[in-house]
């Protein structure tokens, strides 16, 4: 693969990724593609979906950490404050 058709194969984003597998259905749906063509497009189908599933999973574990660092924060404050019941 060459860096042109690589960087052509890599979404700039997940909303990017998701629009041009909305295409790739449609095109799929309509019947209209050629058995090369519709070959292409589900193996560039597959890499966006790959693409938009390790997003999906590199948010979700940032959501994670979040979430962990407020319980921290909350945790860390209930125990500072003298006088408190836990």
């Amino acid at each position: 693969m060459t860096d042109e058709s690589q960087a052509a194969a890599t979404p700039k984003s997940y909303e990017a990724a998701a629009e041009r597998l909305e295409e790739i259905i449609k095109r799929l749906d309509s019947g209209a593609a050629s058995l090369r063509e519709t070959h292409d497009l589900v193996k560039e189908g597959r890499d966006l979906v790959v693409y938009c599933a390790s997003e999906l999973e590199a948010v979700g574990k940032d959501l994670e950490e979040l979430r962990l660092d407020e319980l921290i924060a909350r945790l860390e404050s209930n125990g500072s404050q003298p006088g408190d019941a836990a």
